[in-house]
């Protein structure tokens, strides 16, 4: 990231400062507007498809993120489910992407948004959600 613009300055501060918790709620976040980006775009008259596939692509990136930082170790059965759902996503995500098609991103969406609100309770009742756990996003589940 350039640190010539002060918004990627800023972001990438953000990023490298954050805790666990705050990392975990931030890819989600971002998974979250890629998909409503690429939803969005889908409704327009003349959706620019390359958008599209940019953002789905990003929102599966995402979820990749997510999934191979799991810690089965410590967060056995939460982490084995979380893994699965994540495998659904990006077969979802990918189906869409060939098929162009917002409906089977929408439950996907839908359900990433569900994930994000839990981790956020999660890390709010655990007081973690700006500090209190070291940086990175290998996650228990």
């Amino acid at each position: 990231m350039s640190n010539l613009n002060p918004l990627n300055a800023y972001r990438e501060t953000n990023i490298k400062t954050a805790s666990q918790g705050k990392l975990i709620i931030m890819l989600y976040e971002e998974a979250v507007r890629q998909m409503q980006v690429a939803v969005a775009e889908l409704g327009a008259g003349v959706p620019k498809l390359d958008l599209v596939s940019n953002s789905i692509i990003k929102a599966q990136d995402i979820i990749t993120e997510l999934m191979v930082s799991l810690d089965f170790d410590k967060g056995g059965e939460i982490a084995k489910n979380l893994y699965s759902l994540y495998v659904f996503f990006n077969q979802q995500l990918m189906q869409a992407n060939v098929q162009k098609n917002a409906e089977l991103i929408s439950p996907v969406l839908d359900m990433v948004q569900d994930l994000k609100d839990a981790w956020s309770q999660v890390f709010a009742k655990a007081g973690t959600g700006t500090s209190g756990m070291p940086g990175g996003v290998n996650i228990a589940g």
